[in-house]
């Protein structure tokens, strides 16, 4: 059954009254409304294929979908002046500088009632500390996609991306944040380091491993590895889930050494013509069985709780997707490294000029 925009607005005010939030509901009555576009601005390959069509189908609201491929792409987009979207997916520390940079607005919790489905490890996280602008959608680790069939010997340890075995058979991931975390956590340092020295030395390391790297990439690579053109994939938890579906040689292994921990969020830029609707959806995709067909779909972990239960188990049970409490011991969030930002783009300037 369809949702009119009519009854949303009814729905919102009950929420608020029985709720009884006060002082929080100013905003005009025509903006509590659901209108019929929503523009959604997100990761390649990181929606199920029904949650459109259902949200569509409920709230009759037409969605406009596009991509993007990194977190620098979406920031330099927002920052050009490109206005129109209505819902865009930042990681974590982007969140972060996006608040800094008053480039997002407050979320209106009244309108996001399943924000209750969140499971509490993920509220209130250091780059949002009480989810005034953002809330969790997906979460997952960064590592090392291995294809067993050509890849032996000690694969669980960043050191491999250094094995001249393998060179042209390499890809790293396209990021100055990143690209640097290999060299980073081999040489022991954090993933935040602020320290210039250490930057160098991982820039160093990293250019010593350039003439290995078949590509620098964080999209192409998984096309790659099902191809067979590369072997080893720093990436993404999800996405290597993804295509050991397809070649179940293909494995996803979390460093010895330590990684990080990444969450994307739901947040509305400044200049949204479509706030209500973005809530609608927001609220839309925490409902539990939303989140678990997009987990399901995705492969990568869900913050969502009440989304467990339809949580496919292999899933669940699958320790590069929900890592032990030893292994999460061992990884890092992204934080915003402030002006040490420039640092982090100038190093990977001159890792990929060479």
């Amino acid at each position: 059954m369809k949702i009119t925009r009519l009854y949303f607005a009814l729905f919102s005010i009950a929420v608020i009254t029985a709720t009884g939030c006060s002082g929080g509901s100013s905003t005009p009555a025509g903006d509590q409304e659901i209108t019929p576009n929503l523009n959604f601005y997100n990761w390649s390959y990181y929606i199920a294929d029904q949650t459109i069509p259902e949200f569509q189908q409920e709230f009759d609201v037409r969605v406009r979908y596009d991509n993007y491929s990194s977190n620098n792409e979406l920031l330099a987009k927002l920052q050009a002046g490109a206005s129109g979207y209505d819902l865009i997916v930042p990681s974590d520390y982007m969140v972060q500088i996006m608040t800094q940079l008053n480039l997002l607005q407050p979320l209106r919790p009244e309108n996001i009632p399943n924000l209750v489905n969140i499971d509490p490890r993920f509220r209130n996280l250091p780059f949002d500390p009480e989810n005034t602008y953002s809330i969790p959608y997906q979460w997952g680790t960064t590592g090392l996609a291995i294809n067993t069939r050509y890849v032996t010997g000690e694969t669980d340890t960043w050191e491999i991306l250094w094995d001249a075995r393998y060179r042209g058979r390499i890809s790293v991931l396209d990021d100055m944040r990143s690209g640097l975390v290999p060299a980073l956590k081999r040489l022991g340092y954090s993933v935040n380091t602020r320290d210039e020295n250490e930057l160098r030395q991982a820039r160093d390391l990293m250019i010593e491993q350039k003439p290995l790297v078949r590509t620098y990439s964080s999209e192409t690579y998984m096309d790659l590895l099902k191809s067979g053109d590369i072997w080893i994939a720093q990436g993404w938890s999800g996405d290597i889930y993804q295509v050991s579906k397809e070649n179940p040689d293909i494995v996803f292994v979390i460093p010895r050494e330590g990684s990080y921990v990444w969450v994307d969020n739901l947040v509305i830029p400044n200049g949204a013509r479509n706030r209500t609707t973005a809530e609608a959806f927001i609220n839309f995709v925490l409902r539990a069985d939303q989140s678990a067909a997009i987990t399901n779909y995705t492969g990568y972990s869900s913050p969502n709780r009440a989304a467990f239960p339809l949580i496919r188990r292999e899933l669940l049970e699958d320790p590069g997707m929900y890592p032990t409490d030893e292994v999460m011991q061992r990884l890092e969030f992204m934080v915003d490294v402030g002006t040490a930002t420039s640092l982090y783009n100038r190093m990977w300037s001159e890792i990929k000029a060479r």
